[in-house]
């Protein structure tokens, strides 16, 4: 499994939380506590919107504790909204182009989990993008898939947690027809660069871990605390979802197919 964090408010270096907390994200890659494996060192993935309507992203195969560039990076850009994560892979190669976060025009994406069996619909799951998506694709990740199959539900008029939920509800089909029995995991978050949308799902009932800090002008969302303690950390329910938009506080609610996505 992997390890991730979101941050919306106000614009700040990405360092602080990527590289220089307590158990930032770069910390994490090499210790973290609420992972099967506490290492994940499968490559790296920053992205950011700053004065454009679409993210900037900077992502390597090289471990993020041991790249200067990343550190250097992180040192520079100021940002109100960015995503960071750490791979640890599951079955899919270890490439730049298998990297979080993925994005597509102004919407961003980044997973921690994955889809049982996911050699056995592939081709099902990929045949069922449209042409727009089916050529954006760049990797071979279950991950990317996913947030391409959203994305189209989004232009068809969806809304985020709706087009998830489609997405979502599609692929456990598939699952059921290839007589999958592995797990569903889908913790993940997904913006367009005003609103961040975080998902804490699975048909085991055992996502991975998530949370979330709402303090003045700001909200964090990370797999893990990044600074070790602070009653200001809510774990997000499972099979739920939390909204983060600019001026309003954050909303936690059901997911809207959570019984379907999560039936045995």
């Amino acid at each position: 499994m992997c390890r991730f964090l979101a941050y919306q408010g106000e614009p700040i270096f990405l360092e602080t939380l990527v590289c220089a907390s307590e158990h930032s994200l770069v910390h994490q890659s090499l210790h973290a506590a609420e992972c099967k494996t506490a290492t994940n060192g499968d490559g790296f993935g920053i992205g950011w919107y700053g004065e454009r309507d679409i993210p900037g992203l900077f992502r390597d195969l090289r471990p993020a504790w041991s790249d200067e560039n990343l550190r250097s990076v992180c040192t520079q850009v100021r940002s109100g909204q960015f995503f960071a994560h750490v791979r640890a892979a599951t079955g899919t190669v270890t490439s730049r182009a298998n990297c979080h976060p993925f994005a597509h025009g102004r919407w961003m994406f980044m997973h921690n989990g994955q889809i049982g069996g996911y050699a056995q619909i592939k081709r099902r799951l990929e045949a069922a993008l449209p042409d727009e998506f089916y050529h954006a694709r760049q990797g071979t990740t279950d991950s990317e898939v996913l947030f391409l199959l959203a994305l189209a539900e989004i232009a068809k008029g969806s809304p985020p947690p709706e087009a998830v939920a489609a997405t979502l509800g599609f692929t456990k089909m598939l699952m059921r027809d290839a007589s999958v029995d592995e797990a569903l995991r889908f913790t993940a978050a997904l913006t367009d660069g005003e609103t961040l949308y975080c998902f804490r799902v699975a048909c085991d009932d055992r996502p991975a871990s998530l949370y979330f800090s709402e303090q003045p002008g700001a909200v964090t969302v990370a797999s893990e605390p990044v600074d070790r303690g602070g009653d200001h950390w809510q774990a997000v329910p499972r099979g739920a979802f939390i909204t983060v938009r600019r001026g309003t506080a954050t909303t936690v609610a059901p997911f809207p197919w959570a019984a379907e996505a999560v039936a045995a």
